[in-house]
């Protein structure tokens, strides 16, 4: 397929998306679950909201840091140059990907949020077994894969993500993508806003705000799960607690694929958009 019909049909996938992410579908009962966690996150004190949000800012900074800065997202970073250079020789550093046609790209991204699903898969299934260290950690370490999945769709798009602009992108492509599914359309209009207003920076000038009272909503859903794994987890099939790793696993298989899908939709919209204006002028 010709390449820029192949980009107009990705074009039009993503605005099919779009529609379907402007609809709000919510049946009743999600609609009262809804305003049942929005009335109990606004009798949350403003002082302790405040400090809750600007701690989960904080957790987010640093752990973006983290897995940026650590070995093992180096040698991925490499395997990405690798994989890329098979497919066209003149590679040699992250921004050179877009040399690559939009299937390529896709190809390489693909095979990135894969590897994240199975890993949160597994992880969410070691979650189910139970135990207090295992529960504690399941959202700091489902807080990791997640922003590491989206570094590594931005990075095989060819973004990389060593400077202040793209780290605060990614982080909120990952803030949106947590939002309630009725508020996501509004916040991917906004990110999309971003990019179309764009001119060539390092550090980044917008609001590095990430949270606010409605990311709140998925913490609590989270310590929902967790709770719920806990009481399966008594219910043993053969001496191995089945149905809480059941739950464990898929709760966290689905949130890893609608993040990295998420993701994915982003840098596509981003990388045909800015193909002509930055791309093919040498800006990138």
């Amino acid at each position: 397929m010709n390449e820029s019909v192949r980009e107009k049909a990705i074009l039009a996938e993503i605005t099919s998306w779009e529609n379907d992410l402007q609809n709000d579908v919510r049946t009743d009962f999600q609609r009262t679950f809804n305003r049942w966690i929005d009335r109990n996150i606004e009798e949350i004190p403003k002082r302790t909201k405040t400090m809750i949000l600007k701690k989960i800012d904080a957790s987010f900074f640093n752990l973006h840091s983290f897995i940026q800065n650590s070995f093992i997202q180096q040698d991925a970073k490499q395997q990405i140059l690798l994989s890329a250079k098979a497919l066209n020789e003149d590679i040699i550093q992250i921004s050179d990907l877009h040399k690559l046609s939009i299937s390529q790209l896709h190809y390489l991204a693909d095979l990135q949020t894969s590897k994240h699903r199975l890993y949160s898969f597994l992880q969410g299934g070691i979650t189910g077994t139970g135990g207090i260290l295992l529960t504690g950690a399941d959202i700091p370490l489902q807080t990791i894969l997640n922003l590491r999945a989206i570094q590594m769709i931005s990075m095989c798009y060819g973004y990389e993500i060593n400077n202040p602009y793209e780290m605060m992108t990614s982080l909120k492509l990952y803030h949106a993508s947590l939002l309630p599914k009725h508020l996501q359309y509004k916040a991917w209009i906004e990110l999309k806003q971003d990019i179309d207003e764009e001119s060539v920076s390092y550090f980044y000038e917008g609001n590095e705000d990430l949270a606010d009272p409605k990311s709140m909503e998925f913490l609590l859903k989270q310590i929902a799960k967790l709770s719920v794994i806990s009481i399966f987890k008594r219910k043993l099939i053969a001496g191995i607690p089945l149905v809480s790793m059941m739950i464990g696993a898929g709760a966290n298989y689905q949130q890893t694929r609608h993040i990295s899908d998420f993701a994915n939709r982003f840098y596509q919209y981003r990388y045909i958009t800015q193909k002509s204006t930055y791309f093919e002028g040498g800006v990138v």
